[in-house]
């Protein structure tokens, strides 16, 4: 109760920020892409993990208002950095189960875009497996916002209960494969041939496939041989604010070194 009060005036208190997550193209260590990620430090309580205050703005349904502001924010820093003639990326959102579900959803989306100026295939959106039990209405959903140009990931592959049969009818762009498969992937048999698996079937699905969490050369050594051409993580660079991208992008042009 104390956090959903803290969390109802936080938009307005702007307690809210961006940080921002490269993602790697594995063989030219290009920067493919973004993906933003939103952080709340709280003035008496601290920094509070998203973990946390997502579940409780979702069951308070400040989720929408909160998932909106990411929106924006997102695409209005995009613009600033293309504006700024650093290079054109496009940068991922995660959609949360009720902005997801939500029918007005594509035209939001589309709103935000106008109001911004971003062009939609800088903006991808990200849907967790989980999202689309539903399957009629996460297909709707899905081809409502295919239709204006936005591409879409399916995040946290591997940890859902969606049956693998619908994953052909989903008009998805993007797989990106859960870090809890990639930790300690040269020493785990068992990870090393999930990961081989859902690369090899993402290919056959003309999917592109992101690896999340990768810390380790190995790792990512690993990764390569198996046709990954995608990866992220604290190997290659951290979340950091909008500021530190922004430099990141101007020195090394579109070329991150670990």
């Amino acid at each position: 109760m104390e956090l959903e009060a803290y969390l109802r005036r936080a938009i307005g208190q702007q307690e809210f920020h961006l940080v921002y997550q490269p993602i790697v193209d594995s063989h030219t260590n290009q920067i493919a892409g973004l993906e933003c990620l939103i952080r709340w430090h709280q003035p008496q309580l601290g920094y509070i993990s998203p973990a946390d205050f997502i579940p409780i703005a979702e069951e308070t349904g400040l989720i929408h208002e909160i998932g909106e502001w990411v929106l924006m924010e997102a695409c209005r820093q995009n613009m600033i950095w293309q504006n700024a003639g650093l290079p054109k990326l496009p940068v991922a959102v995660n959609l949360s189960s009720r902005q997801f579900k939500d029918s007005r959803l594509s035209r939001k989306v589309q709103s935000i875009l106008e109001e911004t100026g971003l062009p939609p295939q800088y903006l991808e959106l990200e849907i967790t497996e989980s999202m689309s039990m539903d399957v009629k209405t996460a297909s709707d959903a899905l081809n409502e916002l295919k239709k204006l140009g936005f591409k879409v990931a399916m995040d946290d592959f591997g940890t859902g209960y969606s049956s693998l049969g619908y994953l052909k009818d989903f008009p998805i762009d993007k797989m990106k494969i859960d870090q809890a498969f990639i930790k300690g992937l040269k020493q785990s048999p068992v990870n090393a041939a999930i990961v081989h698996t859902m690369i090899a079937m993402a290919h056959k699905l003309n999917l592109l496939v992101v690896a999340e969490g990768v810390e380790t050369e190995e790792e990512l050594q690993v990764l390569k041989e198996y046709g990954c051409q995608l990866v992220q993580g604290y190997y290659f660079s951290p979340p950091a604010n909008a500021e530190k991208i922004g430099e990141i992008l101007h020195k090394y042009a579109l070329t991150i070194t670990p």
